[in-house]
């Protein structure tokens, strides 16, 4: 949604936004929202841990990260929401009052005063206010911020809240028995794929992983839910832990870019214009000149099939998986789903490169390409 057209500048709006942009309900947290020239156009939303910014020694140095991020994203002005379980904080200082000191001073310079609400488990206030009329004690009630224009389109347009930052990256578990089944198939996979003693073995090998998968998201476009139960789950499993498949499919995700993912799995190695046509295809998801939005209704099938491997896949292997899950989300502009997931990735591979170079990008704070214009 482009929140542009939306009246954010408004306390109660703007928090009713945070939760939508973020995809989760903070808690314990501190939301920095930079807005942009003109008309205050919300920007990068940014979430710390309350107690890291709080932090005596780090917590200095977690407000300059976040403000120069937020001078990068070319903000004019910055808002912060802090989400704390405690009581008023007006009447019981503590560590929201430390947190609040190190952001605003390490905003001042660049950024002038920070405007800061809190927003409790009973309801939400401005931290600087003393007007009981305005704010009083313990805060308006929260129900005010879901009748709010902001709110009330993010659900027109189907925004839902998980109701916390790990739920963002849960995916359910198959039966054990369809798992045990799954686990047979992917071995044989995996054994054929060893056994490929030539480059044309390898790539026919290649190509039948690629089209397990351009048939699991025609099923899920044309049958939906019960024909995915007969997708070879074990076969893409194994086919996505090759870097040159997985390659693929990601490209495949990418629109306009026709049969350039069987291309590019097809020889032993890529033609130098297929290696062109593949780093053309990436800008348009990362370059700010080119970049383009993912199709919604598009990401979504992707999106279902990978979760679907994950959910039939060998449990605490499925970096690849769940790395493109990672990706879908940050090309989505859902970047705490994408840390979420990219976290759960890194656990099951710490060493998985594509996974540190997306890691890479979130760190910097840099978004996809069409986020930037």
């Amino acid at each position: 949604m482009d929140t542009e057209t939306l009246r954010v500048n408004e306390p109660r709006e703007l928090l009713a936004l945070i939760p939508h942009r973020l995809g989760f309900r903070p808690r314990e947290s501190v939301v920095v929202v930079g807005l942009r020239e003109p008309r205050g156009r919300v920007g990068l939303v940014m979430r710390v841990d309350l107690e890291h910014l709080a932090d005596p020694v780090a917590g200095p140095q977690v407000a300059r990260s976040v403000v120069s991020l937020m001078d990068r994203d070319r903000a004019a002005r910055l808002r912060c929401a802090v989400y704390d379980d405690g009581p008023d904080p007006r009447y019981a200082p503590g560590r929201l009052v430390q947190a609040v000191a190190h952001l605003r001073d390490a905003a001042h310079a660049p950024f002038g005063e920070v405007e800061v609400h809190v927003v409790t488990p009973t309801g939400y206030l401005d931290l600087d206010c003393r007007d009981m009329s305005c704010c009083p004690a313990g805060g308006r009630p929260l129900w005010e911020l879901d009748a709010t224009q902001v709110g009330a389109r993010m659900v027109l347009a189907g925004s839902v809240v998980a109701e916390s930052r790990e739920a963002l990256g849960r995916i359910g578990r198959a039966s054990t028995d369809r798992r045990r089944s799954v686990a047979r198939v992917r071995r044989r996979w995996e054994a054929r794929g060893a056994a490929a003693t030539s480059p044309g073995e390898l790539a026919a090998w290649r190509l039948a992983g690629l089209s397990t998968w351009r048939d699991a998201v025609e099923i899920a476009r044309d049958e939906g839910e019960p024909g995915l139960a007969h997708v070879r789950w074990g076969r893409l499993e194994a086919a996505l832990a090759d870097r040159r498949v997985r390659d693929a499919v990601l490209v495949s995700l990418i629109p306009g870019t026709d049969d350039l993912a069987e291309r590019s799995v097809a020889a032993g190695h890529p033609e130098p214009a297929d290696d062109a046509a593949m780093g053309s295809a990436l800008r348009r998801v990362i370059d700010a000149d080119v970049g383009v939005a993912p199709d919604h209704d598009e990401a979504v099938l992707h999106r279902r099939v990978l979760e679907h491997v994950v959910a039939h896949g060998r449990a605490g292997a499925q970096a690849p998986a769940l790395t493109l899950l990672a990706l879908l989300a940050w090309w989505a502009g859902e970047g705490a789903r994408c840390a979420v997931l990219l976290e759960t990735a890194l656990r099951h591979d710490d060493d998985y490169r594509l996974g540190h170079l997306l890691q890479d990008l979130l760190e910097h704070g840099v978004g996809p390409g069409w986020t930037r214009v």
